[in-house]
């Protein structure tokens, strides 16, 4: 019985050695080898399994997929000098190759921070350069591009990639939002009462040619009536009266007729 608890025991020692021998680099993710305390590694390893000593050698991992980091900034300064809280998130990701060096001088562990810090500076030097209400116009693109570009500019070769910057919502003071709204509303109206105008302006546009249409086809009858024919219509209902079955008294001086009916 002490026998079989024993190779059990050992057993179990040795199992606990040899899966603590191997180190596993996933996809996403490269590795550092670190010796005593001391990086051993000319290039980062690739994803795969890796033999190492347990009792000197460890496999520090680097995460090399993007990473979706959601920061809220506040009392950030606008051009006219109002304070603007705002929500956004940092797309960013660490390039393969310069693992080792991040291991060296700033840590896994630290990177986040490295990226925050250079967060709230840019993105101060930038909205500092806008007004509060361009953040709620086409200027909000613009905006997160500068915002990248100073992070990429004060990162520099550290080896951290932003990929994105994405304002997802601005906190304005709340009066300058009611001025932003009511200008908004005021905007609208204008455009409103523009669209009214220019309808009302087409429909007399459209009232004189019709008027303008009227008037030249009586021109034109007026012109083409003489005495004569005159005359000649007024034989024509002289002719259709007296075909008729009523009874009736025709008075004419030979220019007009007047009909008088007998009833």
């Amino acid at each position: 019985m002490i026998t079989f608890r024993l190779l059990f025991v050992l057993f179990c020692l040795v199992g606990i050695t040899l899966l603590s021998s191997c180190a596993i680099v996933r996809p996403g993710q490269v590795g550092v080898k670190q010796r005593l305390g001391r990086i051993k590694s000319k290039q980062a390893l690739k994803p795969g399994v890796y033999g190492i000593c347990p009792f000197t050698t460890r496999v520090v991992k680097v995460p090399t997929r993007t990473i979706n980091l959601p920061v809220n900034l506040t009392a950030l300064p606008s051009k006219e000098g109002v304070s603007i809280d705002c929500e956004l998130a940092v797309l960013f990701h660490i390039e393969p190759s310069s693992a080792i060096k991040i291991v060296e001088t700033v840590g896994v562990r630290y990177g986040e921070s490295i990226i925050l810090s250079s967060l709230r500076s840019a993105a101060a030097d930038v909205t500092a350069q806008y007004f509060a209400k361009d953040m709620h116009t086409f200027e909000r693109e613009n905006i997160e591009k500068a915002i990248s570009e100073k992070m990429t500019s004060i990162l520099g070769d550290r080896g951290f990639v932003v990929e994105a910057i994405l304002l997802k919502s601005i906190q304005l003071p709340e009066n300058l939002s009611r001025a932003i709204e009511r200008k908004l509303q005021a905007e609208q109206e204008a455009q409103t009462m523009q669209f009214v105008l220019q309808r009302e302006t087409q429909e007399a546009e459209r009232l004189r040619i019709e008027a303008e249409g009227i008037r030249n086809a009586n021109k034109i009858i007026a012109e083409g009536l003489s005495d004569l024919i005159i005359k000649y219509k007024s034989l024509e209902v002289f002719e259709k009266l007296s075909q008729s079955g009523n009874a009736k008294v025709i008075i004419t001086n030979g220019n007009a007729p007047f009909l008088i009916d007998n009833d």
